[in-house]
């Protein structure tokens, strides 16, 4: 794919891509990447060719959403002119009502990542970009971005500077402020629910949302880093994207390294794709990410996998922690010191997430509240038979069985603790803590 206009300016070089604008206005917006070129038909392809993936924690690629939910807008639209001609007062299925509907995901309710509140305060010239090549790409010209209403202030401004500089939009987009950011209200379902005047609940749906969201519309929900990257190549193209980063995980990405005790404090860097953990760590200059105090990371996001201090060497990607059994998901650092509890650490953690959970499925209203149950239980010192085994048996039965993947996750989280932390695991059994005194 090549743009319509020449490039007048040099692209961003190094690992300053999305945040490359010294400044979140349109002016700077557009001295740096230059103006959105024309959205040509084979987009879909350059994006694929790029490796663009998901940044909201599922890793799904991009192309491929945008594919699907294309394909049945396409399919929509056949149906309809043949409804059209069978019936001359037939309504087709080419109305607004039909067409397909972007949502770009901004609600985080991971409590460990603030990368995307970094992003639309920065950059949200380049994210409103992704919205109109994404929209373009699928044949949408509605689209809605979802966020706090903190951060829903800062896009507004972007769009009123958008629109005093031009009339004609291709995409109609609106911001919308959601009354809360609850863990689970960045899931697909239920933000597509929230944004269409549902309940905003994740939901055990049958038809994909690319075939049929809430509204009866083929729907694209994508995380506004994603977005952003779509932007980036539609206007340098995937060879430029890939190179940086590695083949496995071209391109940059913005990561969020906290003390997990204290997520305020936690530093958003965008680095090249297959980055080391432990380079991650330093840069982000957290006094508890130093190296030599590491004793874990959780990876991932609160829903992510406890890795030992032994993977600081892996890169952050698929590949490089697959051995750990973790994943990038969120682009989430959290990491644990060695003066801090990891058994108290990871009760915290769990019953935060059962208190979070829709409360639609079992795994929810049962599974969970019990499982930080006893994880709480472990963590106090309360001798109460073997409690490591009644974890491992709960997160068993949940896991897979929820209306969404929280279970999964809260599942996964628990169990990587008592493979990490098992010493731990066993002086807390024995009424103790390796940290020291009796509980």
């Amino acid at each position: 794919m090549t743009t319509t206009h020449p490039l007048t300016l040099v692209p961003p070089t190094g690992t300053q891509r999305l945040l490359a604008a010294p400044g979140p206005g349109l002016d700077v917006h557009e001295r740096t990447f230059g103006p959105l070129p024309h959205v040509g038909a084979g987009i879909i392809g350059e994006v694929g060719l790029a490796g663009i993936d998901g940044r909201g924690g599922a890793g799904f690629p991009l192309a491929r959403k945008l594919e699907a939910v294309a394909n049945a807008n396409a399919n929509a639209r056949a149906k309809g002119n043949a409804n059209a001609r069978a019936n001359a007062n037939a309504r087709s299925m080419t109305n607004s009502r039909g067409a397909p509907l972007v949502i770009a995901n901004a609600a985080e309710g991971e409590p460990a990542s603030h990368k995307d509140a970094v992003l639309l305060e920065r950059a949200p010239h380049l994210v409103l970009d992704g919205i109109v090549v994404a929209a373009t790409a699928v044949g949408a010209t509605e689209a809605v971005l979802a966020t706090s209403e903190r951060l829903a202030e800062r896009v507004r401004r972007a769009l009123d500077e958008r629109a005093a500089r031009t009339r004609t939009h291709p995409v109609a987009i609106e911001v919308r402020a959601l009354p809360h950011a609850a863990f689970v209200s960045g899931e697909a379902s239920a933000l597509a629910s929230a944004v269409t005047g549902g309940r905003g609940l994740p939901e055990d749906r049958v038809v994909r949302l690319s075939e049929r969201g809430p509204s009866g519309r083929p729907t694209l929900v994508s995380n506004v880093e994603t977005l952003a990257q779509a932007a980036l190549v539609a206007r340098f193209g995937a060879g430029w994207a890939r190179s940086a980063g590695t083949p496995s995980a071209p391109g940059t990405r913005l990561v969020t390294v906290s003390d997990v005790t204290d997520p305020t404090g936690a530093v958003v860097l965008e680095t090249a794709g297959g980055a080391p953990l432990g380079g991650l760590l330093v840069a982000s200059r957290l006094p508890s990410a130093h190296p030599a105090r590491t004793r874990a990371v959780l990876v991932g996001g609160w829903g992510g996998t406890w890795v030992r201090a032994a993977a600081l060497d892996a890169t952050f990607d698929v590949d490089g922690l697959a051995p750990w059994g973790a994943a990038p998901g969120a682009g989430v650092l959290a990491v644990l010191d060695d003066r801090t509890c990891p058994i108290g650490v990871t009760a915290r953690i769990a019953a935060a997430l059962a208190g979070a959970s829709a409360g639609r499925c079992g795994p929810c209203v049962n599974g969970l509240p019990r499982i930080a149950d006893v994880v709480a239980d472990l963590a106090s010192g309360r001798r109460a038979g073997d409690l490591a085994g009644e974890v491992r048996r709960v997160a068993a039965l949940v896991d897979g069985r929820g209306a969404c993947h929280h279970p999964d996750g809260v599942a996964r989280m628990v169990r990587s603790a008592l493979d990490v932390f098992r010493d731990d695991v066993q002086a807390h059994l024995g009424g103790g803590c390796l940290l020291g005194g009796r509980r």
